[in-house]
């Protein structure tokens, strides 16, 4: 399954598609996709986030 982090609050679900609205902010938000897909992580079976896109991600909306 996919991780997905709400690019407004930073609420990071599993999910095969996002949600329209985020349950924890919710807004209608765009959601950005942050599993992991390197082996440095775990791969995408791992259920692990990719913390470079997360972070990128958490920097942007400041």
């Amino acid at each position: 399954m996919t991780m997905w982090k709400c690019n407004k609050c930073g609420y990071t679900l599993q999910a095969l598609t996002p949600p329209e609205t985020c349950p924890s902010c919710k807004e209608k938000c765009e959601f950005l996709d942050v599993t992991c897909y390197i082996p440095e992580c775990g791969g995408p079976d791992s259920g692990n986030v990719n913390p470079q896109i997360f972070q990128e991600s958490y920097k942007s909306q400041k």
